[in-house]
C-alpha cells in the first residue's frame, strides 16, 4: 500500500511508503487537511504509557477519538494488537462498537442513576448476566473501591468517581486504554494518589496506554515516552528525559517549558576536544561536540536549569571552569525540595539565566534576592537546534 502523496488544499505527505508496523501494540498514522490539518504518527507497545503533550488545538483528543472510532481522518491507519481498525487504502473503518477500546474521560461520564457496580456492569455486556456482578466487584476491588459498590456517583468523591470510570473502561477487557485528561478534575492531593494507583495498576496491564495531558509534570511522572504535538503535527517522540534534554527544535523546547532558550552562532568544532564553540552576545561558549551545524551558522541553543552550576561560596570545583558567568539574583522561589533562581548576568543585554538546585544547596550558599553569584553553564548540557526566530516570545528568556 502507498500513501497518496498529496491531499486537498496542498497538504503534502513526505512518506510514500507505509512504515514497518508490527502486530504488537498500537500504531496510528493520521493525515488530513480538514477540518483541522493532521500529520500524526505514533506507536505504543503493550505495557507502555505514551503521553500526548501539546497546547490546546494540537490534535491530542482527536487522536484518541480516531483510535476509538469517533473520528475518521481523510487518510489513516489504526492497527492495535494485530487488529486493523482503519486502513483508508482499503476503505476499511470499524465502528466504535467493533473496537475493543477502554476510554476514560475528563468528566468521568458515569451514569448518575446507576451505582458504581452497575456502571461497571455496563462494560460487561460480553459476559453472561449471571457472571457480571462478581466480575464487576473484582474490578472495583482492583481499583481500591471495595465496599463502595452500591454508592451512586453523587455519593462518591472525585477521585472515587475517576476510579469507577477506570474500572468501567477495564471491564470491556480492552486491548488499548485511552486516558483523556483523567486527573484534571480532582484536587492535587487526590491526583497524586491516583498517580500512584495508576503506576501500580499499569504493572498488571498487558496493553498500550495512551494518556492525553496538558500537565508536563504529570506526563513526565507517568509516561514511558512523550509524543509532542503542535498544530496537528507530531514534532518529537522520546523518553521524558530525552525530549527535555535534547528537543529537536526550539518549538519543542518551548512546549517543554525550557526557560534557558537563546540564539547564537557556531564558531567552529574541535574534534580532538569533542567541543563545539558558539558565539553568544559577545561571549564564547563551549558546548558538547555537535558537528551537524556549520561554522557561521546561526542556531538556537538551550541548557536545562538543573545543568547550570552554582559556584560554592567557600570551595572551588573543576566545573567552575566551564562557561563561567557572574550576575545578580533577581528572582528566587522555592518549590517543594527545590529552589529556582533567575540570575541577570548582563543587565544591558538582558541576559537572564534560570537555574534549579536542591533547596539545601541554595541555603548552604546563602542564595537570596540581590546576592551576587557566579555560575557555570555545563558544556555537555548545552544543546544546539536549528535556528528559529525567537524575538517577541515572552514565554522564554530570548536573546537574539
Amino acid at each position: 500500500m502507498q500513501w497518496e502523496t498529496t491531499l486537498k488544499d496542498g497538504m503534502v505527505n513526505d512518506s510514500n511508503a507505509e512504515p514497518e508496523i508490527t502486530s504488537n501494540g498500537i500504531y496510528v498514522r493520521l493525515l488530513q487537511a480538514k477540518p483541522i490539518p493532521l500529520d500524526i504518527t505514533l506507536n505504543c507497545q503493550p505495557g507502555e504509557v505514551l503521553a500526548l503533550v501539546g497546547p490546546s488545538g494540537s490534535g491530542k483528543t482527536t487522536v484518541l477519538r480516531a483510535i476509538a472510532g469517533l473520528h475518521r481522518s481523510e487518510q489513516g491507519i489504526v492497527r492495535c494488537q494485530g487488529e486493523v481498525w482503519q486502513d483508508s487504502s482499503r476503505h476499511l473503518f470499524l465502528a466504535p462498537y467493533q473496537r475493543t477500546v477502554g476510554m476514560v474521560f475528563q468528566n468521568y461520564a458515569l451514569f448518575p442513576h446507576l451505582t458504581a457496580i452497575q456502571n461497571v456492569q455496563e462494560g460487561l455486556a460480553h459476559l453472561p448476566k449471571q457472571d457480571r456482578s462478581d466480575r464487576a466487584k473484582e474490578i472495583l476491588s482492583r481499583v481500591h473501591l471495595k465496599g463502595l459498590e452500591d454508592r451512586y456517583p453523587n455519593a462518591l468523591s472525585g477521585g472515587q468517581q475517576q476510579r469507577v470510570a477506570v474500572a468501567r473502561a477495564l471491564a470491556r477487557e480492552p486491548i488499548v486504554l485511552l486516558l483523556d485528561e483523567p486527573f484534571s478534575a480532582v484536587d492535587q492531593v487526590t491526583r497524586r494518589r491516583l498517580y500512584r494507583e495508576l503506576a501500580e495498576l499499569r504493572r498488571t496491564l498487558s496493553m498500550p496506554v495512551i494518556l492525553v495531558t496538558h500537565d508536563l509534570e504529570e506526563a513526565t511522572r507517568l509516561a514511558d515516552r512523550l509524543c509532542i504535538l503542535h498544530k496537528g503535527v507530531t514534532l518529537q517522540t522520546g523518553t521524558p528525559l530525552e525530549v527535555a534534554a535534547r528537543p529537536v527544535s526550539a518549538t519543542v523546547a518551548r512546549l517543554m517549558d525550557q526557560q534557558n532558550l537563546f540564539v547564537a552562532t557556531v564558531i567552529n568544532h574541535d574534534l580532538h576536544a569533542q567541543k563545539t564553540l558558539i558565539r553568544w552576545r559577545g561571549l564564547i561558549l563551549e558546548a558538547k561536540h555537535q558537528p551537524d551545524y556549520a561554522p557561521e551558522e546561526k542556531v538556537c541553543w538551550m541548557i536545562q536549569p538543573a545543568n547550570v552550576l552554582l559556584h560554592r561560596r567557600h570551595r572551588h570545583s573543576n566545573g567552575e571552569r566551564e562557561n563561567p558567568l557572574s550576575g545578580i539574583v533577581t528572582g528566587y522561589t522555592t518549590l517543594s525540595e527545590y529552589a529556582i533562581a533567575q540570575v541577570v548576568c548582563d543587565a544591558l543585554a538582558n541576559i537572564v539565566i534560570t537555574l534549579t538546585l536542591p533547596i539545601h544547596v541554595a541555603r548552604r550558599n546563602d542564595l537570596a534576592l540581590g546576592e551576587r553569584v557566579k555560575i557555570s553553564l555545563l558544556a555537555e548540557a548545552i544543546h544546539l537546534m536549528p535556528y528559529e526566530r525567537l524575538r517577541g516570545d515572552k514565554s522564554v528568556n530570548v536573546v537574539d
